[in-house]
């Protein structure tokens, strides 16, 4: 069995808003083994994100982390200091961002910023050079010396995401987390970005946590996946066993809404209802509001994630499709 790199559990990240106090990350608890590819899964505003910035320390007021550890090789990343967690950043976990357009500094060339990281580990300015012109040609970028020279808006999308993979495994972290590497990128695009994903992560030994509510990319890429909804994990298994038997009700609807190749099972369903207020106090299980299985005591009663089978757990009353008896 895989030894675990990182180790989340009971992480809580709350925001104070007019509207009272958001829990947009609720108790998740998760773990990563070394050289797995972990995904999290679930609608815009679910906590993805959020968890991935709770991890790298990267929550600003008037957000805060309200509780859990984050244990990395056996040090909790939430007890360290300012200093100490800037020396974890970059050097030991990486993090790409959703735009990458963004990210990169516009008045700095590439070269300059896929160096700074190096010689800010005192490497030696000619060798941090050529090792960011391989990195590039790594990530299939082409005309790595005139590339080298390149400002971020003279390039495309798709270039600029190869050049923040690039900057991020320059440094050759231990876990890369990977916050929608191919939103606003086409399809082919896309397709690209997921196999360089692949073939590095393999090259280098990286784990990667990627954030995504894409299960085309899930199942390129993922070994695990983990659901989110409304701040909660809900399921947890490996990849294929929760594409093949979803036993949460959300997760299901989730999967009746993948397009097919052929049209044989009619229209997609959707899922009724919205997603709760998370200022608001709910007792009972986040998606009890729009789940077809739903009775009286789902709404007063909070499911926990527990195992239901060998590798996947599941936050429900229910099994199989059918009620567990309410003790």
């Amino acid at each position: 069995m895989k030894e675990t790199l990182i180790d989340v559990k009971d992480l809580c990240i709350q925001f104070q808003t007019p509207g009272g106090t958001v829990k947009a990350v609720d108790n998740v608890s998760f773990d990563i083994k070394k050289g797995e590819v972990f995904a999290l899964v679930g609608e815009s505003g679910c906590g993805k994100s959020t968890t991935a910035m709770g991890i790298m320390q990267l929550i600003k007021e008037p957000g805060r982390i309200a509780g859990g550890s984050i244990n990395f090789e056996g040090k909790d990343l939430l007890q360290l200091t300012r200093d100490e967690m800037t020396q974890v950043r970059g050097k030991e976990i990486g993090i790409i961002f959703q735009n990458p357009l963004d990210s990169l500094n516009p008045v700095y060339t590439i070269g300059y910023q896929m160096t700074e990281g190096l010689l800010v580990d005192k490497m030696d300015k000619k060798e941090a050079y050529k090792l960011a012109a391989d990195m590039l040609r790594d990530v299939k970028i082409s005309d790595v010396e005139e590339r080298m020279k390149t400002f971020p808006h003279e390039i495309s999308g798709g270039m600029r995401q190869r050049v923040m993979i690039g900057m991020m495994l320059c440094r050759n972290p231990k876990l890369l987390i990977a916050d929608e590497p191919t939103t606003a990128l086409d399809v082919t695009i896309q397709a690209g970005i997921i196999e360089l994903m692949n073939e590095l992560r393999k090259k280098y030994d990286s784990s990667i946590l990627i954030i995504t509510h894409d299960f085309g990319i899930v199942a390129d890429i993922a070994d695990r996946v983990g659901v989110m909804y409304a701040g909660n994990l809900i399921e947890v298994g490996e990849v294929f066993d929760i594409f093949d038997n979803p036993r949460h009700p959300y997760t299901r609807l989730l999967m009746k809404a993948l397009p097919t190749i052929t049209k044989e099972e009619g229209r997609l369903e959707t899922i009724r209802g919205s997603v709760p207020n998370l200022a608001e106090e709910r007792p009972g299980c986040g998606f009890a509001d729009r789940c077809p299985y739903a009775r009286d005591f789902c709404h007063h009663q909070k499911p926990e994630l527990k195992q239901i089978s060998e590798g996947h757990m599941c936050a429900c009353h229910f099994a199989e499709g059918g009620l567990k008896d309410e003790q």
